[in-house]
């Protein structure tokens, strides 16, 4: 199901208008910035962190972000931290970042590229597949270790250095909350700032850019860049120890801006609980790390009060749509409507169409008690393979080989494979039970079969004596056993002794 019709908003056809309506702008540098974007096209770029192997959910406000800028015809340039990443930014943070391996770091930078790579082709299909008027011309994506691995340092305390101030320096948040802190600052941290300011002049000077995006903890950084381009380009032909007269640093108050910062607010919860790897709740783009079926459960599992925003931050969904939704939403929230339509239109961009399709069918044979798991999986020959493959290291996967499984009482089965008093046994049919807890177990199985709590493949089991049968198993492949709400898949393996 597609909610989306187009992904502008028919209240403005300004992209910063457009962004403050979404809820996507925190802080900008200056209002002139909306007239610039509104009489021409510019070229801006954000920085994108290699700290990690992949990029995850949290990182999806400022590719968003970018992604808006792309549709709109303005020219991206995601920007991977190659070089800056060996250094680490101390923003959001109160104690040093781990210094990573420069192997790491040049490793995780590659994987990234590929993955922004990936993201912009397949969120430009997603929003042509209903606008086919939009280009599909994919953003240039630089690293900036190609020109700071040809800075010394003598010539980078020349410039930038010369021209930044440390009494402004720290004064910035990223600064002043480690240095109240007791681990302090190191240099290297100190100089972050700098290092992302000569980006935004290199790429100011280089490749025409005007604007640079990220994240609200990126504001002291943004300006530090904003800065060194006005001032730098006040001292053409001057001596570096002559004065500089700059009004405010930064200020609406200056006529013809160079450059022009702009954040974005940080993806949280409501509650305030922010997404990433430090926050040890990451949901990671990369389907190696978080497969899609998970990917997609999350976002079926966002709660009423945040599917709102993240709906405006992480959909093409217009306005207008996301208003209609939400109506539509309260009037039956048990629907979870809003949630569905989340999933769905943030999974089929990031992952595809196919991978979306999966992890539906993956939601509906696990969770939709009502629906025929026969009809599920025989309407495409390769439903059975998909689902297996996306569940691969989910718990309520259970593999068992045919001389285990078949013949056995079902009471025995849903015992041995941890279905009642399980406590998460990983294969526990290949597992060895004393005697009294698996008479225990099967006890309780059977009692739970008596009172009409035990099913297979969504259909109660009436019959105490009933065995499981190798025509139990979709595709002679896969059988479900379910008590109450809780499901396993069953996986039938050949026969240890077929040979196979």
């Amino acid at each position: 199901m597609h909610f989306f019709r187009r992904y502008a908003t028919t209240t403005s056809t300004n992209i910063i208008e457009r962004l403050k309506a979404r809820g996507m702008l925190s802080q900008v540098t200056s209002k002139n910035l909306a007239r610039v974007t509104e009489e021409r096209k510019i070229t801006l770029y954000a920085g994108v962190d290699p700290s990690a192997v992949s990029l995850h959910v949290g990182n999806l406000a400022v590719l968003m972000t970018m992604l808006h800028f792309h549709l709109d015809g303005h020219t991206v340039i995601p920007l991977i931290g190659g070089a800056t990443g060996q250094v680490g930014d101390p923003g959001g943070r109160s104690t040093e970042r781990e210094l990573l391996e420069t192997e790491t770091v040049q490793n995780n930078a590659s994987s990234i590229t590929n993955q922004v790579e990936n993201f912009f082709k397949t969120a430009t299909e997603h929003a042509r597949i209903k606008d086919r008027s939009i280009g599909t011309s994919q953003p240039k994506i630089l690293n900036n270790l190609s020109w700071h691995s040809q800075l010394s340092f003598l010539s980078f305390l020349r410039f930038p250095g010369k021209l930044l101030r440390v009494n402004v320096l720290l004064t910035r948040d990223s600064v002043q909350s480690r240095l109240g802190s007791n681990q302090g600052i190191s240099f290297a941290e100190f100089t972050y700032q700098l290092l992302q300011a000569y980006d935004f002049w290199y790429l100011n000077r280089n490749h025409g850019v005007e604007l640079q995006i990220g994240g609200s903890d990126q504001w002291g950084n943004i300006i530090s860049g904003v800065e060194l381009i006005r001032k730098a380009n006040a001292v053409e032909g001057k001596s570096l120890n002559e004065p500089v007269e700059i009004k405010n640093g930064i200020a609406d108050e200056v006529v013809d801006d160079v450059a022009y910062g702009l954040t974005i607010p940080l993806l949280t919860t409501s509650t305030g609980e922010k997404f990433g790897k430090s926050a040890g709740n990451a949901i990671w783009l990369d389907q190696r790390l978080t497969s899609t079926f998970d990917f997609y459960q999350f976002f079926i599992r966002v709660s009423d009060a945040d599917a709102p925003m993240y709906l405006r931050c992480l959909t093409l969904l217009s306005v207008e749509e996301i208003d209609n939704l939400m109506r539509e939403h309260m009037a039956s929230p048990e629907k979870r409507l809003a949630q569905h339509a989340l999933a769905t239109e943030v999974t089929q961009m990031i992952h595809g169409d196919a991978a979306l399709q999966v992890a539906q069918l993956a939601s509906t044979v696990l969770y939709d008690t009502s629906s025929s798991l026969e009809t599920a999986l025989t309407s495409n020959p390769d439903s059975v393979g998909n689902l297996l493959e996306a569940l691969r290291d989910n718990p309520r996967l259970k593999r068992v080989s045919s001389d285990q499984a078949i013949g056995q009482y079902m009471t025995k089965v849903a015992s041995s494979l941890g279905l009642v008093a399980s406590h998460g046994m990983a294969n526990p049919l290949l597992s060895s039970l004393s005697v009294s807890e698996s008479v225990h177990r099967i006890a309780k199985a059977r009692t739970l079969l008596q009172g009409g709590g035990l099913y297979l493949n969504n259909h109660r089991i009436t019959e105490l004596d009933r065995k499981l049968n190798k025509s139990d198993f979709i595709g002679d492949k896969v059988a479900f056993l379910r008590a109450g709400k809780e499901m396993l898949v069953v996986e039938l393996l050949p026969s240890e002794n077929s040979g196979d």
